[in-house]
């Protein structure tokens, strides 16, 4: 097969891979409006674009590589839950990172929220929902897609491209600046990196969603999105540099100097590399490799 038809090839599959996922969340979105009746507007858009991502992948992996979801990175196995916990642990200590200095240097204060009344209840609810929404943002941006570009293009020719279409998709949430979209290309560049170190998407999906559930627990936005967890709010003396304003840290110079340890904790963990079904396939196995034909008995 010709190079021509190898990238055309590659391009094919991943735009069935997007047009399969904007298939699913447009049919499941009315559709989870609709049955989730007061449920609201965030959780319909969370759970569906979970259910979409899931469905994609599944659907791509099934055609192409005839394989179940659990071979894009989605393994139940010891070296899966370490690399999920090395990520929680890497995402929570970045962001407490980011918040810890300005309290400390009384730059910030947490205060009471008087239009928030928490609850045990509203807490594992939202933290349900804020891990539904690393999931799919992850099993979207580091799933089959984004593997096939791995295979084909390479590494970084890959990460950096995706991370960057992965903060233009966050242009338009509310109050997003140019350090804002700047440090979610890292966060995205960051995720994309996990991925290749352990060809395992729990890692990533543990640093998001570590990310994502720390920064509600101090009281501030998350991508511009208000998201209560609990009782209180960061009230902050400093400007908005430091702040990030109403876009929340993420859109801090705090951040973009933590993304670089955040970088290094990740080239220095006792990260566990997974076999993956695009890029590790068996010996033998040509399912996935491009340019060559399927044998009659596949």
């Amino acid at each position: 097969m010709s190079a021509v038809a190898d990238s055309l090839h590659v391009a094919l599959k991943v735009i069935v891979y997007i047009c399969l996922y904007f298939a699913a969340a447009f049919i499941l979105g009315p559709l989870l409006y609709w049955l989730g009746g007061t449920a609201g507007y965030v959780v319909t858009i969370t759970v569906t674009g979970l259910l979409a991502a899931a469905f994609s992948n599944t659907l791509c992996l099934r055609i192409y590589v005839h394989r179940g979801i659990a071979a894009i990175g989605l393994r139940s196995d010891p070296a899966a839950f370490a690399n999920l916990g090395f990520g929680c642990l890497g995402g929570i200590g970045a962001a407490a990172l980011v918040l810890a200095g300005p309290l400390l240097c009384h730059a910030a204060r947490i205060v009471p929220d008087p239009t928030n009344q928490a609850s045990l209840s509203s807490f594992f609810f939202v933290s349900v929902l804020l891990l539904f929404g690393s999931a799919g943002e992850e099993l979207l941006f580091r799933g089959f897609g984004f593997q096939v570009l791995l295979q084909a293009l390479g590494d970084w020719q890959t990460v950096l491209p995706v991370g960057i279409v992965f903060a233009a998709l966050h242009a338009g949430n509310p109050n997003a600046t140019w350090l804002g979209l700047a440090n979610t290309a890292g966060f995205g560049i960051l995720f994309g990196y996990a991925f290749v170190r352990s060809h395992d998407i729990w890692l990533p999906i543990g640093l998001h969603f570590g990310w994502n559930f720390t920064l509600p627990l101090f009281g501030v936005n998350v991508s511009g999105l208000t998201i209560r967890l609990t009782g209180f709010t960061m009230r902050w003396s400093a400007g908005t540099l430091w702040s990030g304003g109403e876009y929340g840290p993420e859109g801090s110079i705090l951040t973009s100097a933590v993304l670089f340890l955040l970088f290094a904790y990740l080239w220095k963990a006792p990260i566990r590399r997974q076999p993956s079904a695009l890029l590790d396939p068996p010996a033998g196995d040509l399912t996935c490799v491009p340019g060559q034909p399927l044998s009659p008995s596949s």
